[in-house]
């Protein structure tokens, strides 16, 4: 008998691994394992529901940056991304809110001179529920590139009626490397 194969031999009682004895619960102790279960998964599922949300978040945030920084130049697209209750702080100092963003639309310039691009760099999202912190660092390229310049800029976003917008912004003028 001992020279059949592994796989065929089977092993007496006293050999078998310890099979851990069920535990005898009553009713009301397996409510309880019940309704713990169905909790931990409900919590797993809403983190992950949650960590999701967070990043498609986090996505439609770097969307709205980009695109505001490629239609900056159009009055439809600050109205768009400037909540009406904004406080901005510019990078010289002056603070202001949507009106005066708005009202510099109505001022006529001189078309055709060089326009500036601008750029977002290492940018950093932070989603705090209906809540965001956009940090980065702009970039900003003349066409004719007589000038670039690099600005810090903070921006507070409220997510209002499904819809993001910036609520509170601060840039700070970076001095020129050496």
């Amino acid at each position: 008998r001992r020279a059949r194969a592994a796989g065929n031999r089977r092993l007496s009682y006293r050999y078998r691994p310890l099979v851990p004895r069920i535990l005898e619960l009553n009713g009301a102790d397996m409510k309880i394992i019940a309704r713990l279960a169905s909790t931990l998964v409900l919590i797993v599922f809403a983190t992950a529901c949650i960590a999701d949300e967070a990043s498609s978040d986090e996505a439609d945030l770097m969307v709205l940056l980009g695109w505001f920084l490629v239609e900056v130049d159009k009055a439809e697209t600050h109205d768009a991304f400037w909540a009406d209750d904004l406080v901005y702080t510019s990078s010289d100092g002056t603070r202001f809110g949507k009106a005066e963003i708005m009202g510099g639309f109505n001022e006529s310039e001189e078309p055709g001179g060089p326009v500036t691009n601008y750029v977002a760099e290492d940018v950093d999202i932070r989603v705090y529920g209906k809540t965001a912190v956009v940090a980065f660092k702009l970039r900003a390229t003349r066409s004719d590139h007589s000038a670039v310049q690099f600005y810090l800029n903070t921006g507070t976003f409220l997510k209002r009626s499904d819809t993001w917008q910036a609520v509170a912004w601060q840039a700070t003028k970076m001095p020129p490397a050496e």
